[in-house]
């Protein structure tokens, strides 16, 4: 499975819409087995959807993102997993794991509870 993160040196990038470096991780057995690091434009998420589907990457782990790049990476089929902070290595450490991201890793500010469920609401 290949996973893209939006990266900001050692980070995973605060802002999606300021993005330019993607980083792009094989998984193998929640290993990371191999990866590249791609140079894209934010301002055109229809590329990025395309960029992705030819590197066979369906999951997009970002910071803080937009409504319209959010919609449309999402309609083209990406899963989305946006609100992400911290050093991409332990991100992409508990995502292999299956670990899940939220809350560990969730943006201050950016989550809350559902009163009737106890779930995270972004």
């Amino acid at each position: 499975m290949k996973v893209a993160v939006t990266v900001w040196e050692d980070r995973i990038s605060p802002v999606f819409d300021a993005s330019r470096r993607l980083l792009v991780v094989s998984i193998e057995k929640g290993c990371i087995v191999d990866r590249s690091v791609v140079i894209f434009n934010p301002e055109r998420p229809s590329n990025l959807v395309k960029t992705l589907a030819e590197l066979g990457a369906p999951v997009l782990i970002c910071g803080a993102v937009s409504r319209v790049p959010a919609t449309v990476i999402a309609a083209g089929g990406i899963v989305l997993i946006p609100f992400i902070a911290g050093k991409v290595e332990r991100v992409l450490g508990a995502y292999a794991k299956g670990e899940p991201l939220t809350p560990t890793f969730v943006m201050p500010g950016c989550l809350r509870t559902a009163p009737e469920t106890g779930n995270p609401v972004h």
